[in-house]
């Protein structure tokens, strides 16, 4: 294959990531931009809303710090709720970082794109990563997020409540569309089903954040000791 061969098909990846992105760049521009408007709201500067967003990039942490601040609590604390929420990361970064070659710079850069958006974009369906898909993707958000961040913190206050526009909501929808292109076989399928279901379920009887642990729990369970019903009956995969 000569150069201009290679070149294209490094690029066409990049796009690829790009283009599996673009679905979700509503729902993070949403976010950013109820992000820019809390951090002010909260007391932070334009300046240092925007700062929080470009070296942090990562939604929840960013929000569980902001509503900190915004309870009179302090730095530490909010970052320590920020780091412990950001700790999947660590397991998600890991599993990326035999793909991230070149020196160690170059690595840290790259593992700051790896959020959970990217990481499912640039986890393929054969178990591999492809470090292309997540800078494509991972670019392209990061530039959504920034700037609507910045919006947000500029104009926000000028807006009302932007939490009225819905954007609590934005987060569950961007999770779908992400698990779209997951379900791809019998077993995927199944699985998703039973989750939402647990889910769907408990969610009225139980407090927040304890429906996602159950349907976690009822999936690894029936993965364990009822491997039929995802694998069925014939199949002799092994389920651990």
């Amino acid at each position: 294959m000569n150069e201009s061969a290679k070149g294209e098909g490094t690029f066409s990846s990049y796009a690829a990531g790009m283009r599996a992105a673009a679905p979700l760049a509503f729902a993070i521009g949403a976010l950013g931009l109820a992000f820019g408007y809390l951090s002010r709201a909260a007391g932070l500067s334009t300046a240092a809303s925007i700062t929080m967003s470009a070296t942090t990039f990562a939604g929840s942490p960013q929000f569980a710090a902001i509503s900190i601040f915004a309870d009179g609590g302090t730095i530490l604390s909010a970052v320590v709720a920020a780091a412990l929420l950001a700790s999947r990361f660590t397991a998600m970064s890991a599993a990326a970082a035999p793909s991230l070659s070149g020196p160690l710079s170059r690595r840290l850069i790259l593992s700051q794109f790896v959020v959970d958006e990217t990481w499912a974009i640039a986890y393929t369906t054969d178990n591999r990563f492809d470090y292309r898909l997540l800078i494509g993707a991972g670019l392209t958000l990061y530039v959504v997020h920034v700037a609507a961040s910045a919006i947000g913190a500029t104009v926000g206050p000028l807006l009302g409540n932007v939490q009225a526009l819905g954007v609590d909501a934005m987060s569950p929808a961007l999770f779908v569309v992400l698990l779209k292109s997951r379900v791809g076989n019998r077993e995927t399928r199944t699985a998703a089903t039973i989750a939402a279901g647990v889910a769907l379920v408990t969610v009225p009887l139980t407090r927040p954040g304890v429906p996602i642990l159950l349907a976690v729990t009822s999936v690894l369970g029936v993965t364990l000791w009822a491997p039929t019903i995802l694998y069925g009956s014939g199949s002799r995969r092994n389920p651990v």
